[in-house]
């Protein structure tokens, strides 16, 4: 269970629409539910119970967040490959059409049910009995590196490397059009998009600060190829950033449209028609043991279906 005291600044903004803008992380439906059972409170601890209850400005409320229902991950022997592992951690190559952790809609099938299975159970509690050992995660259809904590301390030490921003992340992306200039940053606060919350967006105000560093290696009408450096780690950030700057990922599901490339021959077509998730991997991951206090770095080619893009069009990595 966890609390959140959220401050009206407004007055007449309906509840659920102060919440949602001040919870990023839960659904307008979610933070309703949350007012229909009493678990919105007034700071003397009055519940609110009215969705469309209007806010005055300087009014406080305290949101109570259950914790979630253990969805009983179980271990599954599933295909792992495997960089590098130890006692205290393993880093791995995620495939693209690899969940890291069950959800609605994926059960099973999904990076912790394998890792669970292939460690024994001997993962950091720290994530919860849902995400044991870990500590980052990349979208499904994103693949590449992803280290993952066995132990406790493993577990707060990558952590750490994270949140300070220490850890080396680099990603290749295939993108559409021609992004420019070849060489230079994107800032912009990510949040919720607005009208569907399912998406991520670049918001003129709230959200949360993201910074996403990219140079251009090569360019072949009517693609381009990228590679990114991640400054902070907002969800989705790659993927909108790009969008943002009206160059998306090719083949991304939620940000990118469908569209005909007359300009290809047949065969880049059907190699392009084939890539059946967004075309980005992450390729890079350097960090130091938090045990041994050694610097480790990790890297790996795309997958096969971004390579034969790349490879049709005389592009080499």
């Amino acid at each position: 269970m966890t609390q959140h005291t959220i401050t009206a600044h407004t007055s007449g903004q309906r509840l659920d629409q102060l919440l949602t803008e001040a919870l990023a992380d839960l659904s307008r439906a979610r933070v309703q539910k949350l007012i229909a059972d009493g678990l919105v409170c007034r700071s003397d601890g009055q519940p609110v119970t009215k969705t469309g209850h209007k806010t005055s400005t300087g009014d406080v409320y305290v949101v109570t967040v259950p914790a979630p229902t253990p969805l009983g991950v179980l271990p599954q022997n599933l295909p792992l490959d495997v960089l590098y592992e130890d006692e205290h951690l393993i880093v791995i190559n995620k495939s693209a059409d690899m969940a890291v952790h069950p959800a609605t809609g994926t059960p099973d099938g999904t990076l912790v049910n394998a890792l669970l299975h292939h460690c024994g159970g001997k993962l950091s509690g720290i994530g919860g009995v849902e995400r044991p050992g870990i500590v980052h995660r990349l979208d499904k259809g994103t693949s590449g590196v992803m280290v993952v904590a066995k132990d406790d301390i493993a577990h707060q030490g990558l952590s750490e490397q994270f949140a300070n921003r220490t850890m080396e992340r680099f990603y290749l992306a295939i993108l559409t059009g021609q992004l420019s200039p070849s060489k230079s940053e994107v800032e912009g606060n990510i949040g919720r998009h607005p009208g569907d919350r399912k998406k991520m967006t670049v918001l003129k105000s709230g959200g949360k600060p993201a910074k996403t560093a990219y140079e251009v290696l090569a360019r072949f009408a009517p693609f381009c190829l990228a590679r990114l450096k991640l400054h902070t780690g907002r969800t989705h950030q790659i993927r909108v950033h790009m969008q943002h700057l009206g160059h998306p990922v090719l083949g991304d599901p939620v940000y990118a449209r469908p569209k005909k490339w007359p300009e290809l021959t047949l065969e880049q077509a059907k190699a392009v028609a084939a890539l059946d998730h967004q075309a980005l991997h992450a390729a890079v991951l350097g960090f130091t043991h938090p045990h041994t206090k050694k610097v480790l770095q990790f890297s790996t080619k795309p997958p096969e279906d971004m390579l034969k893009i790349l490879d049709l069009f005389k592009v080499t990595i």
